[in-house]
């Protein structure tokens, strides 16, 4: 079971099937899914599909990030790779930027990954031109390891990818 994690002004709770109506707010902006590996979501019931495989008890580890433990404004994950090592990934509805729930949110999640879980290493896959994640990944951290050439076909083009990772003896 996916435990709730609780910083200052965040409940990260895990993921549910019945939070699609409130991700799909991010899930159909253009703006916010431009750098996303697919395309802005047209419908609830898309929103609906990518949750519910979100939200499903697997590899991936999925938390919803709230103010109160209610709505979900984003996510955290932490995706399965190989033993030890996992990767982060995260959105965040545009009505919450600039109040660095991001950063907030993703600290609670790596504090976890390394502390309890004994990760020894996070990764995180960013296009090179997506300066807001590319500068929150920075803040938390985060050394950019690599820049893989034409790595993913995503709904505006191939586009190039930053690896960055961080390891435990490196997060605070």
């Amino acid at each position: 079971m996916l435990p709730t994690l609780r910083t200052e002004r965040l409940v990260l709770r895990p993921l549910v099937e019945g939070d699609a109506e409130a991700m799909h707010i991010a899930m159909s902006d253009v703006d916010l899914m431009h750098w996303w590996s697919s395309a802005p979501h047209r419908t609830l019931e898309r929103t609906r599909e990518y949750v519910a495989a979100n939200a499903a008890e697997g590899a991936w580890l999925t938390w919803a990030i709230t103010e109160d433990g209610g709505e979900a404004l984003g996510w955290v994950v932490l995706g399965e790779h190989r033993e030890g090592i996992r990767e982060l990934g995260y959105i965040l509805r545009r009505d919450r930027w600039g109040r660095g729930y991001a950063h907030e949110a993703a600290s609670a999640v790596l504090d976890h990954a390394f502390g309890a879980m004994k990760l020894r290493r996070v990764f995180a896959d960013v296009d090179p031109e997506n300066a807001a994640s590319v500068g929150l990944l920075k803040r938390l951290g985060f050394r950019q390891e690599g820049h893989l050439r034409a790595e993913w076909e995503t709904h505006i083009g191939i586009r190039d990818s930053l690896i960055f990772g961080l390891l435990r003896d490196e997060w605070r």
